[in-house]
């Protein structure tokens, strides 16, 4: 996490450096009056503040970690890397009933909002078959 929080760093400079040239920039042009344009510039500084954040809160968590991960040491292998990243039901019908709430959810939306309640209904009984899948039938714990 530390590359990781350096990047951030570098990455909050760079936005900040880009929002003063922006600056200036609008201030040199003729056209635009010599005014400042506020859209453009507020966008560059609230990423530069939001990368600093990012930054602030990961170099944090590496700090307070106690040990390296495999990505900051130069020795590492890639299978040092390798973890368990959770488990997934390939069986599961859950995450697909999901996808069609959620998809019908934005097609409620765009075409008509008494849609979106049969989503959110439809979500609500997906999520808890999805959470409450391990604890009935055959392969309850």
């Amino acid at each position: 996490m530390g590359a990781t929080a350096k990047l951030f760093w570098i990455l909050t400079a760079f936005c900040f450096a880009s929002a003063a040239t922006y600056i200036i920039w609008n201030l040199a042009d003729k056209e635009f009056g010599g005014k400042v344009e506020p859209v453009g510039t507020v966008a560059l500084l609230l990423v530069g503040l939001l990368s600093a954040l990012i930054a602030f809160y990961v170099g944090r968590v590496h700090s307070g970690q106690g040990g390296e991960l495999p990505e900051d040491r130069v020795d590492a292998n890639i299978d040092d890397g390798e973890a368990e990243q959770g488990f997934f039901s390939p069986w599961s019908w859950w995450p697909i009933m999901l996808g069609a709430s959620t998809a019908l959810m934005f097609l409620g939306l765009a075409v008509g909002n008494w849609l979106c309640f049969i989503a959110v209904a439809l979500a609500a009984v997906s999520l808890v078959g999805l959470t409450y899948e391990y604890h009935r039938g055959y392969h309850a714990h």
